[in-house]
């Protein structure tokens, strides 16, 4: 996985990849020093794009007339 952790002593903001049970890094990449970096949350760019989701394939645009039950007599 990709996490991201901010220095709180220079502001560098660094990329690790680490497994879910690495421990976190205790020195900035940058300046060194040790306890300083915090771990951030950061945006992703996930999409749910193409058939196959729940929108494109399976949703409903309106409600059938069959089951409204109305029909000619």
């Amino acid at each position: 996985m990709i996490y991201e952790y901010k220095c709180n002593d220079c502001g560098q903001v660094s990329e690790v990849y680490a497994k879910m049970s690495d421990p976190a890094p205790e020195a900035c990449p940058k300046c060194q020093k040790k306890g300083t970096l915090e771990k951030i949350i950061s945006s992703t760019s996930f999409a749910l794009k193409g058939s196959g989701w729940y929108t494109t394939d399976y949703k409903r645009s309106s409600p059938s007339t069959a089951a409204k039950g109305g029909g000619d007599a």
